[in-house]
């Protein structure tokens, strides 16, 4: 244990393996703090909104949004729905990321126009990774087992009991929440829809309900 205590401190050529190795920890504690600090920097709404078109388009969209502003006063930004909180599938997602910025630089998307017109191919790719992964960034914040079905609207926990036994993933359902539908979405949806029966004009009207009944049956 001496030897091995005094080889640690004994020197090279200019300073002792011990002073290197702790002036190279103290270099390494500083780069990860950097490098960290801006990791979470990236996750800031403001970093997120900073080019034009997000602050022109998406960003206008999700304001609009419960996720932005809700009863409860809880609010998911873009790095809730879009980053993964755990450390090794969130530099996946940065580096991934990195396209998007070099599309940015090639000017693919670098107008609200540009991105526009390509809305509906980054949906898909959104939905896409969601549903690879079983929307786990939706469940950090939701949970099937946490939900009160009684509480919620008839229609809707009807629905959610529907998709929890049928193991369904949340963007299934759920997509076009936070931002808008893109039109090719909207028509494809228009297409899937049923034709409703026609309505026999001799029928007699269905008596109108008051609204504390109507929301009584909600």
């Amino acid at each position: 244990m001496r030897g091995l205590w005094k080889a640690f401190w004994s020197p090279t050529s200019r300073f002792s393996v011990g002073a290197v190795m702790i002036v190279g920890g103290i270099a390494g504690i500083i780069f990860w703090g950097g490098f960290n600090t801006f990791m979470e920097y990236t996750n800031t709404l403001e970093f997120c909104v900073s080019c034009h078109e997000m602050e022109q388009k998406v960003y206008k969209e999700y304001k609009k949004s419960v996720h932005y502003s809700n009863p409860s006063g809880v609010r998911a930004i873009c790095s809730d729905c879009h980053v993964p909180k755990e450390w090794g599938p969130k530099m996946i997602r940065k580096i991934k990321a990195s396209n998007e910025l070099l599309h940015k630089v090639l000017g693919t998307i670098d107008t609200p126009e540009k991105f526009e017109a390509k809305r509906f191919q980054l949906a898909k790719n959104v939905w896409a990774a969601m549903e690879a992964n079983d929307s786990h960034e939706c469940r950090n914040c939701h949970d099937y087992g946490a939900m009160h079905w009684e509480k919620q609207r008839r229609r809707s926990s009807e629905k959610m009991q529907v998709a929890y036994k049928e193991k369904k993933t949340c963007i299934e359902c759920h997509k076009g929440i936070a931002h808008n539908l893109p039109a090719e979405a909207m028509a494809q949806e228009e297409d899937d829809v049923p034709a409703r029966p026609a309505v026999d004009p001799q029928a007699a009207p269905k008596p109108l309900k008051s609204m504390d009944k109507f929301l009584e049956e909600e």
